[in-house]
């Protein structure tokens, strides 16, 4: 039995082969169950984002020849001849294949090393999977223990803490400064991508209210509608800036949009209550004066890519962490496995009923030298013996009963020699 993962990434292929190869999650079920067939495999997973597609086997068989199947199956499903996909193509094997999907799932392969969506995305390729029943146990507990791999990496490392974007720096100074953003109240200027990630990013902290100002309204309001914000054209924004704790802009204006003089007749009406100021775009949207004002808090760009380089190196050093974790529990894993052949399996099982029987017994003899009934002695004995070799058969069967695991459960009856007209 062999584990093997095999993809293609940011690193290997630009966006135009990669997009090749992606799956539809609509037709991811039958991609498994095919897959399952075409590539004589044990148990498949699929893992296909924007920047990378991979896939998980646990096989049996010659490796050479589950490669031959597997790139025969790409070329057939995607319809995209293999020349196309093998010099893109990066595989692991075994151990390699396991330190591999849990350094993916810490954010160590991606393109922002330590980004956090990746694992939502493997959570969900493992959903999807065990929803086509095209898991078992051994990927079944490589993917469990690489979630908890990554939960260690987040939680003894500061590989996720520090923000490498200027979108996530933004917010995250935000949060600094007023702590909580629950209660604040946000102005944002403009409705391009990196006004959208600002959204985003303050959405998932639960700000108090955001206002978004644009040229186009109908392109504010499609943004607006996913984040319950409010829509204001540039022109009202003198009006509505001094309701706003926090003000991010980032437009393509060639002349500034906020100036000193708005920024100081929002003050007096806030009545010098502070102002965090973000100005991300290049040619600058907010005057430079504006900093020259007290209980205002600006930054620019090129404070924030400062903030930014540092937090990279940060997380650079948070990586090497996180690769002793990952080869550490790599190990522990591989050890599981070979725990699964059957020879050590047997042993263990033989072991463990003969520890039960010996503590039992030891019982038993201890009753009949203090002068118990023998008979009343030996029918204890059977009774507990025979309830402690039912008891995990028992749990099993019944939990898979619980859960409708049907497949589960006839292979449960087969190992147990249970016949059904009993």
């Amino acid at each position: 039995m062999s584990i093997v993962a095999v993809g293609i990434n940011h690193k290997t292929a630009p966006v135009a082969v990669r997009e090749k190869i992606s799956f539809n999650p609509d037709k991811l079920s039958i991609a498994l169950q095919e897959m399952l067939n075409a590539v004589q495999c044990r148990e498949v997973a699929i893992l296909s984002t924007c920047n990378r597609t991979e896939l998980y086997l646990v096989q049996d068989g010659e490796f050479e020849a589950t490669q031959q199947r597997l790139v025969q199956w790409l070329e057939n499903f995607h319809n995209v001849p293999a020349s196309t996909i093998l010099p893109s193509l990066y595989w692991h094997q075994d151990q390699h294949a396991v330190n591999h999907m849990m350094r993916v799932a810490c954010g160590l392969d991606s393109l922002v090393l330590g980004e956090p969506q990746i694992l939502g995305q493997m959570k969900q390729a493992y959903s999807q999977a065990k929803a086509a029943g095209s898991m078992s146990l051994v990927m079944d507990r490589l993917f469990q223990r690489t979630f908890g791999v990554a939960k260690q990496v987040r939680t003894e490392t500061e590989i996720g803490a520090s923000a490498v974007s200027v979108a996530f720096a933004s917010v995250n100074l935000a949060k600094h400064i007023f702590g909580s953003l629950e209660k604040t109240k946000v102005l944002l200027v403009g409705a391009g991508e990196t006004i959208e990630l600002v959204a985003k990013h303050l959405y998932e902290n639960n700000v108090g209210k955001i206002t978004v100002a644009n040229r186009t309204i109908a392109r504010a309001e499609n943004m607006a509608k996913q984040i319950g914000a409010d829509v204001i054209t540039l022109a009202q924004i003198p009006e509505h800036m001094c309701n706003a704790d926090i003000v991010i802009s980032s437009t393509g204006s060639t002349l500034p949009i906020i100036g000193k003089g708005m920024v100081e007749q929002a003050l007096a009406s806030r009545k010098h209550q502070p102002i965090f100021m973000v100005d991300l775009a290049v040619p600058r949207d907010i005057e430079e004066q504006v900093s020259e004002l007290e209980d205002v808090f600006l930054y620019t760009v090129d404070d924030l890519q400062s903030i930014i380089a540092k937090n990279i190196e940060n997380r650079r050093k948070a990586a090497v962490q996180a690769e002793s974790i990952v080869n550490n529990q790599s190990d522990n894993f591989m050890a599981w496995l070979r725990g699964l052949n059957t020879q050590d399996t047997v042993i263990s099982y033989r072991k463990q009923c003969l520890d039960n029987r010996d503590v039992l017994l030891e019982k038993a003899l201890v009753q009949l030298k203090n002068g118990k009934n023998s008979e009343a002695v030996i029918a204890e004995l059977a009774t507990k013996l025979t309830n402690k070799f039912m008891h995990a058969p028992t749990s099993a069967l019944q939990s898979a009963a619980q859960g409708g695991e049907l497949d589960k459960l006839l292979y449960l009856r087969d190992i147990f020699n249970i016949d059904s007209t009993d």
